[in-house]
């Protein structure tokens, strides 16, 4: 008989964790507290972003993570993945010396990077119309569809058989039994099985309070927003030279020359993320808040500065703004990949990835199976 498994979380991380243990030959049931997923894992760009990881674990984590999704991809027809690549852009003559030096880095090769003039940049991405000095393009950086992914990945999962999804499941309790583990909801509902995989997102209270009060972790949020479709195909993700300063892998002397940020920007720690969706839409973010409490609204100098950005690369006038929203995510804030504890003898929690929940989340749940002892 099949080992079972259980997933508390529907996010991208617990659903990674449902793949890998479903190739791994576990029979898996995921529990959900909402209908569908909605937050964090669907409030984001989608991206699987190399160039820009830590340079070592981080930046080998990423790399296992976009080959486990190219993989995900070739299983899965109808899971829309992009090897679309990205630029970021620079526009002042600081921000391409930081791209020069970056060159130079020892990894620069496995990452990717080519390094573009202006010209050469909008061969490769012809809707960038704008003035700039030109670009770091990664070929390794890709995208998926935030809003489509999860749902693909389910109904995929579902195919194979062994696989059961149970949402609107609030789990108010995970505890170890005798034989293995039992789960329980806030309507009386038990589940069992042999292990149990907590992926509880930015809940840092419901399950296991104490462990991650103590954890080094904190929440994010976020703004985004997307437009109306655009009438031309942005044939790469792209960012702003202020990437540069947010992303870890620029660790080069002329990042400490890079003049202060514009006010608005460096009061929201914001840089430029911009891709264009399959259905012609451009996602257009973000900020970054670490003070709690949040703010329950959105923000319009952010929202305005961010378009001004895009506007400015692309070279034209955006479409209308047609969404605006926040989120909020998980971070450890030592620089650690994710936070990953044994919480009870058959029970392991998996949150604090950050804005690398996307990008390395396959990763993440392989590795999580392997020290769990699963694998």
């Amino acid at each position: 008989m099949k080992k079972q498994l259980l997933i508390v979380g529907g996010g991208v991380l617990g659903t990674m964790h449902a793949w890998r243990a479903l190739k791994a030959g576990y029979s898996v049931t995921q529990l959900e507290r909402d209908l569908v997923p909605v937050s964090a894992s669907v409030r984001n760009f989608g991206l699987v972003w190399v160039g820009g990881r830590k340079a070592g674990a981080e930046l080998q984590e990423a790399l296992h993570a976009r080959e486990l999704w190219a993989e995900l991809a070739a299983e899965n027809q109808s899971f829309v993945f992009r090897p679309n690549g990205s630029i970021t852009i620079a526009r002042t003559q600081a921000e391409w010396k930081v791209m020069e030096e970056s060159m130079l880095l020892p990894d620069a090769t496995e990452r990717g990077w080519k390094l573009l003039n202006s010209k050469e940049v909008k061969e490769i991405n012809p809707a960038l119309g704008g003035n700039f000095i030109g670009g770091l393009h990664c070929s390794l950086d890709a995208a998926v569809e935030p809003n489509l992914a999860l749902a693909s990945i389910r109904q995929y999962l579902l195919s194979r058989g062994d696989y059961n999804w149970i949402p609107n499941t609030h789990v108010v309790e995970v505890a170890d039994t005798a034989s293995g583990v039992k789960v329980s909801s806030n309507d009386g509902r038990h589940f069992e099985a042999d292990f149990a995989i907590v992926c509880p997102g930015a809940d840092h209270s419901t399950l296991f309070g104490s462990a991650l009060e103590v954890a080094p972790i904190r929440k994010v949020r976020l703004q985004m927003m997307s437009t109306a479709p655009l009438d031309s195909q942005v044939t790469t993700s792209v960012a702003d030279g202020d990437s540069l300063r947010y992303y870890p892998a620029y660790d080069v002397p002329a990042l400490k020359e890079l003049p202060p940020q514009e006010p608005v920007a460096a009061q929201a720690a914001m840089q430029l993320l911009l891709v264009q969706r399959i259905d012609g839409t451009l996602t257009i973010g973000d900020t970054h808040e670490y003070q709690e409490p949040f703010d329950f609204a959105v923000r319009e100098p952010e929202y305005e500065y961010l378009a001004e950005v895009a506007a400015s690369i692309l070279g034209r006038k955006l479409p209308p703004i047609v969404r605006r929203w926040a989120g909020v995510y998980s971070q450890r804030t030592d620089g650690a990949i994710c936070e990953r504890q044994m919480v009870g003898t058959n029970v392991l929690l998996v949150t604090g990835p950050g804005g690398r929940g996307n990008s390395l989340a396959p990763a993440i749940a392989h590795h999580s199976l392997l020290e769990a002892g699963l694998l």
